[in-house]
């Protein structure tokens, strides 16, 4: 029943968001139309979600994980290549900063929080929490230094450093994949690992993932087609509608699936999911729209805000402080999400 529920939403929120996008106003108002996407696309992450975690059931977990993170931040990556064609470069800085400080204070902290008032504490890889740390650290120093060198260099002096920059973190992501999932796989593996059963089988796990993959392409280009008339209608900042709301909504299939396994005590898959997503748009994503713009004529620079810094830099640091130990419990998931409320209304306030 409950299965029946959610495809019934699913179907009926993309269709009605196709028909507002197409018809569109004055029939469907702006904020109609937002709130419409919003919903669809949160729809559409959960069942993007559930083929990734069917597919990720056969793809072992080390793989599985991967595909977890990968297709976890398709919504937010092909969100932001719609943005950098139209050359919202702030809006798609700001949903990097919101996906980033999303991941590791909201989802990491709603798993957290549930999962402890299920288990009095919850424990997983100590070795793979550090390394976690470290790569936080890079991601903090990677994004600070454009931003500290911008003021001296001209604007495509600012740009070649963006585009190297780039390059070099990529490089540096595809490392730890090798390092993580190959070569340390087993030092960074949890000791314990359940096998539930997959929601479909192998071919039906790969086709749902292509076509979910596929409604979060349409479903993307629909919602940013409403957020300019939308922010400006309530005058609300770039800033905010790109590192909250667009993350917010970006982020369902994680909150869903990261949730999911900490109420399992699977705290390992929680934090994977979680702090995992957060690198991967660090490390991986940032750098390819950065290096996608070039094809659309104008560089995207990876020069973000004073704000978008520190929000990024305080979020790593609560986060590693946390899951340093290996160990977690509820009150440390309050902890991440009072900071991401702070942050909230600092950037609804500026």
């Amino acid at each position: 029943m409950k299965r029946h529920a959610f495809t019934i939403g699913l179907l009926a929120s993309f269709l009605l968001s196709a028909v507002a996008h197409y018809v569109g106003a004055p029939t469907f108002s702006p904020t109609v139309q937002f709130f419409i996407s919003a919903v669809a696309i949160i729809f559409v992450a959960g069942f993007l979600g559930k083929a990734t975690e069917s597919v990720a059931h056969y793809a072992g977990e080390r793989l599985g994980g991967f595909l977890n993170a990968t297709f976890g931040n398709a919504a937010e990556l092909i969100i932001a290549i719609f943005l950098v064609k139209d050359g919202m470069f702030e809006i798609v800085k700001a949903s990097i900063t919101g996906s980033i400080i999303g991941n590791m204070l909201l989802v990491l902290g709603l798993s957290v929080l549930l999962g402890g008032l299920k288990y009095k504490e919850q424990t997983f890889n100590v070795k793979l929490a550090g390394h976690n740390g470290s790569l936080m650290l890079l991601a903090v120093i990677a994004l600070f230094i454009p931003a500290a060198f911008a003021r001296s260099f001209t604007t495509q002096e600012t740009s070649n450093l963006s585009v190297i920059v780039s390059v070099i973190l990529i490089i540096a992501y595809l490392l730890w994949l090798v390092f993580s999932m190959i070569t340390h796989k087993n030092e960074l593996s949890d000791e314990v690992v359940e096998h539930g059963e997959a929601a479909w089988s192998k071919g039906l796990s790969i086709v749902f993932l292509i076509i979910a993959t596929a409604m979060v392409a349409f479903q993307s280009e629909w919602l940013v087609h409403t957020l300019e008339p939308f922010s400006h209608q309530y005058g609300l900042s770039e800033l905010f509608v790109g590192a909250f709301l667009i993350a917010i909504v970006g982020n369902a299939a994680e909150h869903s699936a990261a949730v999911m396994m900490a109420r399992k005590n699977k705290m390992g898959a929680a934090v994977e999911i979680a702090v995992g997503s957060s690198l991967q748009i660090a490390l991986f994503v940032a750098p390819v729209l950065v290096l996608l713009s070039l094809l659309f004529g104008k560089t995207m620079d990876l020069v973000f805000t004073t704000y978008e810094i520190i929000a990024i830099g305080v979020a790593a640091f609560i986060a590693k402080s946390i899951s340093k130990d290996g160990a977690t419990t509820w009150f440390e998931g309050v902890l991440l999400l009072v900071v991401y409320i702070i942050l909230g209304i600092a950037f609804f306030l500026v």
